[in-house]
């Protein structure tokens, strides 16, 4: 068994933090809720191993990964009992509360595909959702808490979909792991304690009884690291799900469970049995662009992640960053195709079942056009949508609604060569912070634009009934001659593509292995300001970006990148340093 390494900062690490100039505007630029800070930056290596591998966000998730695979299990398998860990051991981030995407390599068949469990809206939502009495939007945070943003979760039936299809070992053994810990307790880790800290009084964790009762102690304080936590009514839930399946939870007691606790007092949903009943998840085609040779595939609409990643890169894919090398010139490049890319997104992208998009975003020729708008001498202010190649142009007005960032990623490569490659969230830090059975509920209806349309013309992402809000999740899988090469993705809210695409330039154009790759610092733009991560080296391109005309912050920038290389007979695997993630392979 190999495992990862891991140690303190260096001290060279450690004089960056206490440098001053490492602080530039970082307390300005602090949105008015960060529902996932760094809360520890730990050094770790590349893991190497030559028949599977799993990365996660949390040790006893990679832990229980790594025994459903070496026993024999698939990917598939090992993704139940990952996935239902990091539920228990981050419940901040991910569960069967929530929505996931998977993209999935099929060995056997040689076929990539994708598997959509994004949350939907009620059938009973309109496109006035999120307008008060007064018929604005209401603020965004306003709308999290409470009933009223959770969507109809998707992530326990994807994971039965795919395990039935997939698998080869018993339901109910890959469900007992998660199961007897949550019965017998678990030690509560540092990133757990410390955003439970984070997410009381204006956060509001403490606002319903049933959180209060499992995040916070008899006297109202927070769980401290190291807390001994049990969570018998998730026990119980899991325990019923190991007999009767998804079925209890879509139509049963679990079901019934859920609809009755989006009737919060504050925010009350309008979630019915009807609609948890008529949940699917949805297998589509990948969405896939070129690049230096490779194909880097990820999840279609409802997720912009793919369209996103697959844009910019498609832009870079004009300029020669190999021979640049890093530094501000190509930074600058990156940046600019960033802008470019997040403005499509914005104008055009959304639940394709029920908005008519571009078949053009990802054609070259388009690409191209656009990659001429970008001046390597100096920065746009903020780019404008194009106008891609498509059938059927409709009037529609831009969608700046972004995602906070309450997610959780995981990658996995059996013995057998299936891959797995999955992003998994309940939105913000702690959902909605309605509890029922254990678990939280997700407020991934605060994803839709909460403005139906401007100057009368629609946003794409507005809410309607049975829509799934836009993402930004990007699971990926990188081909190289038809075969998976690269597994990898993140959280991150509307940032997890400028992740993805980052590390996939640092992977494809500077050659660095997956670890290195993924624990370089981050420097993302949305189409706006650009932001920088604080007490990393990269803050030493402050200045020469602002000569190019660039608007630069300096921030906590927290993502969850968990990497998988593949190679002839050899694995390396990668977990964030931001994070509390490990590797495991053999």
């Amino acid at each position: 068994m190999i495992s990862v390494r891991s140690g303190y900062k260096t001290a060279a690490t450690t004089a960056l933090l206490l440098s001053g100039a490492l602080f530039i505007g970082a307390a300005q630029a602090q949105e008015a809720v960060q529902p996932e800070a760094t809360h520890a930056v730990v050094q770790k290596q590349s893991v190497k191993a030559s028949k599977f591998m799993v990365a996660t966000a949390n040790p006893l998730a990679t832990q229980v990964g790594y025994e459903v695979l070496e026993r024999g299990g698939t990917a598939a398998d090992a993704a139940v009992a990952v996935q239902l860990m990091l539920n228990l051991v981050e419940p901040q981030s991910s569960g069967i509360g929530g929505g996931a995407f998977m993209v999935y390599w099929d060995a056997k068949s040689k076929k990539l595909t994708t598997f959509d469990g994004r949350e939907k809206a009620p059938m009973a939502a309109t496109p006035d959702y999120w307008l008060g009495a007064d018929g604005t939007p209401v603020k965004w945070f306003d709308a999290v808490v409470g009933g009223r943003s959770v969507g109809v979760p998707g992530t326990l039936k994807l994971i039965e979909t795919v395990q039935q299809r997939y698998g080869n070992q018993d339901w109910a053994e890959l469900i007992e792991p998660a199961r007897a810990l949550a019965e017998g307790g678990f030690q509560i880790s540092h990133r757990m304690a410390s955003a439970i800290a984070g997410a009381q009084g204006e956060d509001k964790l403490d606002i319903f009884d049933s959180t209060r009762a499992y995040f916070f102690d008899k006297d109202g304080a927070p769980l401290k690291q190291g807390t001994l936590l049990r969570n018998p009514d998730f026990a119980a839930a899991l325990a019923l799900i190991q007999k009767e399946g998804s079925k209890v939870f879509y139509e049963g007691q679990i079901a019934a469970d859920i609809v009755a606790a989006v009737k919060t007092d504050i925010n009350g949903g309008i979630l019915s049995l009807e609609d948890l009943k008529a949940y699917e998840v949805i297998e589509r085609a990948p969405t896939c662009a070129p690049y230096r040779g490779y194909e880097v595939c990820g999840m279609g609409p409802p997720s912009s992640g793919a369209l996103t990643v697959g844009q910019m890169l498609s832009l870079l894919s004009h300029f020669d960053l190999p021979a640049l090398g890093q530094g501000a010139e190509s930074t600058h490049l990156y940046l600019e195709a960033a802008k470019l890319a997040y403005a499509d997104r914005g104008l055009y992208m959304a639940d394709s079942d029920f908005v008519k998009m571009p078949e053009g975003l990802l054609n070259q020729d388009y690409l191209k056009e656009r990659a001429g708008l970008i001046d390597p001498a100096k920065a746009m202010v903020k780019a404008e949508a194009g106008n891609p190649p498509w059938e059927e142009a409709q009037l529609r007005a831009p969608d700046t609604q972004l995602e906070r960032p309450g997610t959780s990623h995981f990658s996995i490569v059996d013995a057998q060569g299936n891959v797995i490659s999955m992003t998994t969230t309940i939105e913000t830090g702690f959902g909605s912070r309605v509890m029922t059975n254990g678990f939280l509920l997700n407020n991934e209806l605060t994803d839709f634009s909460r403005a139906p349309e401007e100057d009368g013309k629609p946003i794409a992402n507005r809410v309607e009934g049975g829509k799934r809000p836009r993402s930004s999740m990007a699971p990926t899988i990188v081909l190289k001659d038809g075969a998976p090469v690269l597994a990898i993705g993140s959280p991150g809210g509307s940032r997890i593509i400028n992740y993805v695409a980052g590390a996939l330039v640092n992977i494809l154009d500077y050659g660095m292995d997956p670890q290195m790759a993924i624990s370089q610092p981050h420097i993302v733009n949305r189409n706006g300001a650009t932001d920088i991560e604080e007490n990393t080296p990269a803050v030493a391109l402050v200045s020469a970006l602002q000569v190019k005309g660039h608007e630069v912050t300096v921030r906590d920038l927290n993502s969850g990148l968990q990497v998988i290389q593949i190679g002839k007979g050899e694995l390396i695997g990668g977990a964030d340093p931001r994070r509390e993630g490990t590797v495991m392979g053999e």
